[in-house]
């Protein structure tokens, strides 16, 4: 398990609320009677003895929740959106994949407290309709499939979910599914196709997963944290959810945060300012400064200093050139250079795009081959303009958040770093030293 970061005082607790409350130290896992006995399944009980579908639906609605898988969009639209589509039945899928290398907050959720992605998974499932949901898990996600495992069966012979779910006559089944891909399955339409064992490319929406998901019936297709989250608000309401966070994204999210003097995973109340996100990883190392800080994982923005007294939260992020992503924030200092650190980002984006359009098959690969020229010293001068251009273009045209988002890196460097940009190809020169073959001023200063 990763260090979970030490918040500040007066920080909320919500997704990890069971853990931090008891022994969130102990290498073990919650074990049902233990989470039962700090409110485990009051949600589910509260829905489907009080609360009905509707009455769920419209809790969930009130509270502002917004998925936590990236996008940010209402959870009680998408379930709304499900729950009356015409269909003979209906799925949930609690997306727990956590396509992001660098992003551990999905995964510390489902090893430390898998019953708060069990319950929500079961509440959507009866909120919608659907009588099954899949927790879809990395299959090279051990910890977290044998945390997992345990607690849905754990769960069903108690009864809390299963065929009379909490004696309710309902059947709510919950069920867990390895996948094995790439970075592309984090898109909920190419994660469907992988439970489907199909190619994983992503589909042209609309129509959305939720109205024409898993075997072309309604699906809600919701992140892990999510999840989690409304178990909590069926359980505390809408009011107390609402106390944290921001206007307009109450609540908090798990955040991975990494820096040269330390890492792990925090949950964070949205809308707090970018800097005291990064301050949880703690100084730079002494004679290191800050220089920039990565939002939003592979597809992310690489932002300066100056603008960190941004809000963290889906809104302010877009704004700033970065996006809450896969809840990765990384902080580089004065030796990073970001020339390089933007065509190492595209190039993963590059191999991992899945090739179904233009945009992604050559659009992603040309960005690429800019930013190794410029990187290798065989600039052109018209390579900004190049960049701005074709990223403009993908943005244009692209058929997922996979390829537009792949832009973020370079685009974000023209707009912040663009002296460190200009140094490389009018000068061939690499102020951070890192860069080869191109002569460094800096290192021959020196």
């Amino acid at each position: 398990m990763t260090t979970l970061l030490q918040a500040p005082a007066g920080w909320p607790s919500i997704l990890l609320e069971r853990v931090v409350s008891g022994d969130g130290g102990a290498a073990e896992p919650l074990r049902l009677k233990k989470a039962a006995r700090a409110g485990a399944f009051e949600g589910l009980r509260r829905a489907v003895r009080d609360l009905g579908s509707a009455g769920t639906i419209a809790l969930v609605a009130a509270s502002g929740l917004r998925g936590r898988g990236g996008s940010g969009f209402p959870t009680g639209d998408k379930w709304r959106a499900c729950a009356t589509t015409d269909a003979p039945r209906r799925y949930v899928v609690a997306n727990g994949y956590s396509a992001d290398p660098a992003a551990r907050g999905d995964l510390e959720l489902m090893e430390r407290d898998p019953y708060a992605v069990i319950e929500g998974a079961a509440i959507a499932a009866f909120a919608v309709g659907a009588g099954e949901a899949i927790v879809a898990v990395r299959a090279e996600a051990t910890a977290a499939i044998a945390s997992l495992t345990r607690a849905i069966t754990e769960a069903t012979a108690a009864g809390h979910v299963g065929p009379d779910a909490l004696g309710s006559g309902q059947s709510i089944a919950i069920s867990l599914r390895t996948v094995q891909g790439a970075y592309m399955l984090g898109e909920e339409t190419v994660l469907l196709k992988a439970l489907e064992g199909r190619r994983g490319q992503p589909e042209q929406r609309p129509p959305h997963p939720a109205v024409s998901g898993l075997s072309d019936l309604p699906t809600i297709v919701q992140n892990v944290q999510t999840l989690a989250a409304a178990a909590w608000i069926l359980r505390k309401g809408p009011d107390a959810f609402r106390e944290s966070g921001s206007a307009d994204s109450p609540g908090t999210i798990l955040v991975t945060i990494r820096g040269s003097a330390g890492d792990g995973v925090a949950e964070v109340p949205l809308g707090t300012p970018l800097r005291e996100v990064v301050r949880l990883a703690g100084r730079p190392t002494a004679g290191r400064t800050l220089k920039a800080v990565l939002v939003g994982g592979p597809s992310g923005g690489i932002l300066p200093p100056e603008v960190l007294d941004t809000a963290y939260d889906f809104g302010p992020l877009r704004a700033a050139g970065a996006h809450v992503g896969s809840g990765s924030v990384v902080a580089a200092d004065d030796r990073a250079c970001v020339v390089d650190l933007a065509r190492l980002l595209t190039r993963f984006c590059a191999d991992e795009a899945c090739g179904k359009t233009i945009p992604c098959r050559i659009g992603t690969r040309r960005l690429l081959e800019i930013g190794d020229r410029i990187a290798e010293g065989r600039p052109r001068p018209d390579d900004p303009v190049l960049l701005a251009d074709l990223a403009a273009d993908i943005v244009g045209s692209g058929l997922c958040d996979h390829e537009r988002l792949a832009t973020l890196p370079f685009t974000s460097g023209l707009r912040y770093f663009r002296a460190e940009l200009d140094a490389h190809i009018l000068h061939s020169s690499c102020p951070a030293g890192v860069c080869r073959p191109i002569s460094v001023a800096a290192a021959a200063a020196t």
